[in-house]
């Protein structure tokens, strides 16, 4: 899972490290459960010396609960970028929800073993990173929130839609949609799947 900061050399060098752990707990994790997996194992999966993990994190549930924040600042960059780029580039409110549910499933085709993760434990309450969870599912919410406000504002959309709501059903509509894509109909296309979707997102499905 790569960021493309520009980054000072020492940090460079130990944001590499960090991101073959994640790679490693990430693909562990969605393997054999986070209970399963050990701290050893990452290590070994990464290429790394044990007390390389523990030098960059604290414990595994540390691991974990920053691999969370790493993915979905990911995920949440990715939607930003594509709002404004279509703002910038004259679309509105609804081009610029179509290119962030775009932009999501790039995301999830690169990284479906995390959004598998990530899915998962939102279901799950008894986590010590819950509360960590729900602030970075809350900033993945948010830029679609804002998309969905300054359509309001501009008359694009009905002033009686739901914001908080109508944003978290985009970004569940998408994660879902997309999980399924990738475990029973891995043979469509992302641009095939971006269609369906896009199709719903414009109210287009109905035969009239």
């Amino acid at each position: 899972m790569e960021s493309t900061s520009a980054r000072p050399a020492g940090s460079t060098r130990r944001e590499a490290t960090r991101q073959k752990l994640y790679e490693a707990a990430v693909t562990l994790i969605a393997e054999q459960g986070f209970s399963a997996t050990t701290v050893d194992e990452i290590a070994e999966r990464a290429g790394v010396a044990k007390g390389t993990v523990y030098y960059n994190f604290a414990s595994k549930s540390v691991l974990f609960e920053e691999l969370l924040r790493h993915g979905v600042g990911l995920l949440t960059a990715s939607l930003r970028e594509a709002a404004e780029r279509t703002a910038r580039e004259g679309g509105n409110g609804v081009d610029g929800l179509d290119a962030m549910v775009r932009a999501g499933l790039v995301f999830i085709d690169r990284y479906p073993a995390f959004t598998q993760l990530y899915v998962a434990e939102l279901w799950r309450t008894n986590r010590a990173w819950q509360s960590t969870l729900m602030v970075v599912r809350q900033q993945a919410v948010a830029v679609v929130e804002e998309v969905l406000r300054e359509g309001v504002a501009a008359g694009e959309f009905s002033d009686e839609i739901d914001v908080p709501l109508t944003a978290a059903a985009l970004v569940g509509m998408v994660l879902v949609a997309a999980l399924d894509w990738k475990a029973f109909q891995p043979e469509r296309s992302l641009d095939d799947v971006h269609s369906a979707l896009s199709r719903l997102l414009q109210g287009r499905v109905s035969g009239g």
